[in-house]
């Protein structure tokens, strides 16, 4: 397996749907690296050459913010939102959406499967009144 920023990325798939297993890499970003390096992204990871693989390890190292670090910045962004009091920190805070989604409904995802519905928590009666 080929190590790239600290990741172990596919052998078996195309290097250019390879390369967005590591954070901070999606697939555009993944076929500008492949032109500037000249890697052709129609290969196998694991019929790169050493040359090739290592020219794109360079490219990335040298020019994105990948993995540890760029996690790292998002995590302190929000950090840093929470701090000042901003709407958006104070929405990181809440666990609700922070980008204006409607919270009526469909906030599953953010807040979790809370029902808060009258009805929803009421057990069946057991016996007959």
């Amino acid at each position: 397996m080929a190590r790239i920023a600290g990741i172990n990325i596919p052998n078996e798939k195309r290097i250019e749907a390879s390369l967005p297993y590591i954070y901070g890499i999606g697939l555009s970003l993944s076929r500008r690296i492949l032109a500037a390096t000249q890697v052709d992204p129609n290969k196998r990871t694991k019929d790169l050459t050493e040359a090739e693989l290592n020219r794109v390890r360079d490219y990335i190292e040298k020019s994105f913010k990948v993995e540890g670090g760029l996690r790292q910045q998002v995590m302190l962004n929000i950090k840093r939102l929470k701090e000042i009091g901003a709407y958006r920190g104070i929405r990181h805070i809440r666990g609700l959406p922070v980008r204006g989604q409607r919270t009526k409904t469909n906030s599953r995802t953010r807040r979790g499967n809370v029902r808060k519905t009258a009805g929803s928590g009421r057990k069946a009666s057991a016996e007959k009144t």
